[in-house]
């Protein structure tokens, strides 16, 4: 689908706006509230599985607990063996062939509570909320999709139309290298036209994500001349590590903080005499003494950049920062593959424009799009060199992700995914 057309049905629906949702509109959003308690009880059967990203068996339950459901509506489902990137695998469910634009619907089976976390199990609060281990972070999410779909079943739309659902079992904890770890939720991208996240973004259901910001990891390693104390600042032994260290970090601040939604955040540091450092385990040691010029430093970080372009030039800013050496030191610095950007396009904004005109056709009101800062890295972003538009944020609302506080608006399984259904129906039906 060109994204030409769609902007174009964008103008044309605000212009003639509905007075009411259609027929069509009405089945699906009427068979949402019908079956609210079915999803409910969906969902409380996949929280009680432990689905922690490295509980490979656990994220594999949720996927075998999930692939009948999509089997009903006629997809095509496989899961995806995600040994060679050490993870469980992804949910993959197809239906193509059909008319219309294709759409790719994302979502993911990890937590971030392992087993022996002692946040385990579903507990309804009160008759809207419920507590669970990755509620809101993402199964929620996942509910609303197969609503979506079962909703878009009952008004006869769903048959003809060309989707993929891509359901990772990493998005937690990403499996390397993510050329392969990511390969089924980029192959689907290239397939699509249209992106839709179901992630939770920043619970409210106001709100949508038309960009997330990138996250790449850095890693600085600093070495100088090891003495005694009393002879630092020397010709021969200059300023070591530390020092040399911390003129990298007051320099990165000084000069990239102005960047507009930017954020660069060193995370550990590592350094004296001798330094151990497991990337693994995100842990290192240090030995050293006050009287002892330091040899070693090391520090970790991260990166978040809205877009590709900002992302360059921020590591060539970095790299020239860490070239500029203090005496009788050397530097380095070095990036690691992390999420790319998906950049705030009027792709992304004409999207987001559909989904708010379906909800303020539903009553629920306009949704607005996420300051990219309250956003971090997910999914989504995979699909931005390769859609025309893509938004994110469409899950369940909740509040406390990746703690054990984490609740979820069971009211909002059935807002969202009538949100959901609308629009599938008519980036379909406009095409």
């Amino acid at each position: 689908m060109k994204l030409q057309t769609l902007l174009i049905g964008v103008c044309l629906s605000s212009l003639n706006a509905m007075a009411a949702i259609s027929n069509k509109e009405a089945t699906m959003t009427a068979f949402i509230d019908e079956n609210q308690t079915q999803a409910v009880q969906l969902l409380e059967e996949i929280v009680n599985i432990n689905s922690g990203t490295m509980n490979f068996a656990g994220v594999k339950q949720v996927a075998d607990t999930l692939i009948p459901q999509f089997e009903a509506l006629g997809f095509d489902v496989s899961f995806e063996d995600g040994s060679a990137f050490d993870r469980a695998g992804h949910l993959v469910a197809i239906k193509a062939g059909g008319t219309g634009p294709r759409i790719l619907l994302i979502g993911h089976l990890d937590t971030v509570f392992e087993p022996e976390s002692t946040f385990q199990h579903f507990e309804k609060i009160d008759d809207h909320t419920a507590r669970g281990p990755g509620i809101a972070d993402m199964k929620g999410g996942n509910i609303i999709i197969l609503q979506t779909l079962k909703a878009l079943q009952a008004a006869g739309e769903l048959k003809d139309m060309n989707v993929h659902v891509v359901m990772t079992g990493d998005e937690e904890l990403s499996g390397r290298p993510l050329s392969l770890s990511k390969k089924a939720l980029i192959d689907s991208a290239k397939w699509a036209d249209i992106a839709l996240g179901f992630e939770n973004g920043d619970g409210n259901p106001k709100t949508a994500n038309i960009s997330r910001r990138g996250s790449v990891g850095w890693t600085l390693t600093v070495k100088g001349v090891p003495s005694h104390s009393s002879r630092v600042f020397s010709d021969k032994v200059g300023a070591g590590a530390i020092y040399e260290a911390s003129r990298v970090l007051n320099t990165f601040y000084n000069e990239l903080r102005s960047e507009d939604l930017l954020t660069f955040n060193p995370g550990k540091i590592i350094g004296g005499t001798t330094v151990t450092h497991d990337q693994t385990s995100n842990s290192g040691t240090a030995f050293g003494k006050s009287n002892v010029v330091a040899e070693t430093a090391i520090v970790t970080g991260d990166i978040r950049a809205i877009s590709e372009t900002q992302l360059k030039r921020v590591k060539q800013k970095m790299q020239s920062i860490v070239s500029d050496s203090l005496p009788q030191t050397h530097s380095t610095i070095t990036f690691a593959e992390g999420y790319p950007a998906l950049a705030p396009t009027d792709g992304n904004k004409a999207l987001l424009n559909l989904y708010s005109k379906a909800s303020e056709d539903l009553g629920l009101g306009a949704v607005v799009a996420v300051n990219p800062l309250n956003a971090g890295a997910a999914d989504v972003s995979f699909t931005s060199a390769h859609v025309d538009m893509a938004i994110d944020g469409l899950g369940m609302s909740g509040a406390d992700a990746h703690t054990v506080n984490e609740v979820g608006n069971l009211r909002s399984l059935a807002s969202q995914a009538k949100r959901a259904a609308l629009l599938l129906y008519r980036l379909k039906t406009q095409e």
